[in-house]
């Protein structure tokens, strides 16, 4: 079983200048309990389908398994969908350590004007270089896990 460990912060500055790449991102969920999400994603041209469990306490660390399917496979499952599908832009840049890719999302629609970015650790203690783009830590915080924003959007916190 595959364990995800990862850090997610917002981001108060520029960070696009350093993107190698980016991604149009559209996902929904069939499931969003806290015990288990069950996610369906539209990742450019491919679909993919994720479980995951319940974070840890400190909500760093949990289970995650995730399997490619057909693009057709994904767009239908995104029918069955909860309401509130997630549409974002994640761009994708080098740590400067060498060792890490951040994963920077720029939500749009509903939860336009939110922008995170995650990294993915090989241990919950392990250090990774901070860049000047990177805000308030907001790991373990429920409220900014894709599954509640798809609930709860963005706009309305304010």
């Amino acid at each position: 079983m595959a364990q995800e460990i990862e850090r997610k912060f917002l981001v108060v500055g520029d960070f696009k200048k350093e993107a190698y790449g980016s991604v149009r991102i559209t996902q929904g969920y069939l499931s969003s309990v806290p015990q288990r999400v069950v996610r369906v994603r539209v990742k450019g041209e491919k679909g993919y389908i994720t479980i995951k469990g319940a974070a840890d306490e400190t909500g760093v660390s949990r289970f995650e398994w995730e399997k490619e399917i057909s693009l057709q496979e994904a767009q239908s499952l995104l029918l069955l969908a909860e309401p509130g599908i997630i549409d974002k832009t994640r761009y994708l840049i080098k740590n400067t350590d060498g060792k890490h890719i951040w994963e920077v999302d720029e939500f749009h629609g509903d939860s336009d004007g939110l922008i995170m970015a995650e990294i993915e650790l090989s241990a919950e203690n392990e250090l990774f270089d901070h860049p000047n783009w990177l805000g308030k830590e907001v790991t373990g915080d429920k409220r900014y896990y894709n599954s509640y924003l798809s609930k709860n959007p963005y706009k309305s916190w304010k």
